[in-house]
């Protein structure tokens, strides 16, 4: 069943990509444009001296925007239209490769500080993934993550990892098949960076002005000396 999610995962996004680069320039995502992209340029750019890797840019927003601070930025995605979408638009480099290719080794660069905002998405290709990060960082760098808060996901019980269903909820027409993603408690995003040789320095949690809930959580880690 993981195989066929993680294939799952990658077959959504290349058939939602353009629908999913119109959302995101258009302003369609509510608790992205009041609180989380605000949330992971403040993160990033509070760690980042320089150089970053964006893993997952889709459209490559989040590139445009720490360009435009000074930072040098690099961005991968395994789905070919939002790449095309970031190389149009600018403020980085762009490449078209897959989580796989990273933990496979046929992905090289050294950054500062490699962001991935709401792009783990999947279980073994997430674990591969952090296996392999170190050897993109420089020593004193930083590995930034911003993923859905485990309480948006109180209300499907059990709490314990697993697969759950996605959604477009929210997001208006021009979406098809939600692709499935996989759900980790907090405990276990925790040991994901520990396991791999890095400890949490920070975790922010930004409130939605609205709801006055999580709208998102944001692990900082470093590597252990």
């Amino acid at each position: 069943m993981s195989e066929a999610n993680e294939q799952r995962i990658i077959e959504t996004w290349r058939i939602n990509g353009q629908a999913w680069a119109n959302a995101v320039r258009e302003g369609d995502l509510e608790s992205r444009k009041l609180v989380t992209n605000r949330a992971i340029v403040e993160a990033v750019m509070e760690h980042s001296v320089g150089s970053v890797l964006d893993v997952g840019c889709g459209e490559g927003w989040l590139a445009r925007e720490l360009a435009a601070k000074g930072r040098s930025v690099i961005g991968m995605d395994a789905v070919p239209g939002l790449i095309d979408a970031a190389s149009n638009a600018g403020g980085g480099t762009f490449h078209l490769a897959s989580y796989e290719d990273i933990a496979a080794g046929r992905f090289h660069c050294l950054v500062d500080t490699i962001v991935c905002n709401f792009s783990l998405l999947g279980e073994k290709s997430v674990s591969d993934l952090f296996a392999a990060i170190p050897g993109l960082l420089t020593p004193e760098g930083a590995l930034i993550v911003q993923t859905l808060h485990p309480l948006a996901s109180i209300h499907e019980p059990p709490y314990a990892d697993g697969w759950r269903q996605g959604s477009w909820c929210g997001l208006g027409s021009g979406f098809t098949r939600p692709a499935p993603w996989y759900f980790r408690t907090l405990s276990s995003w925790i040991a994901l960076f520990k396991d791999n040789g890095f400890r949490v320095r920070a975790l922010r949690e930004p409130i939605h002005p609205k709801t006055q809930m999580p709208a998102s959580i944001i692990f900082v880690g470093t590597r252990d000396a």
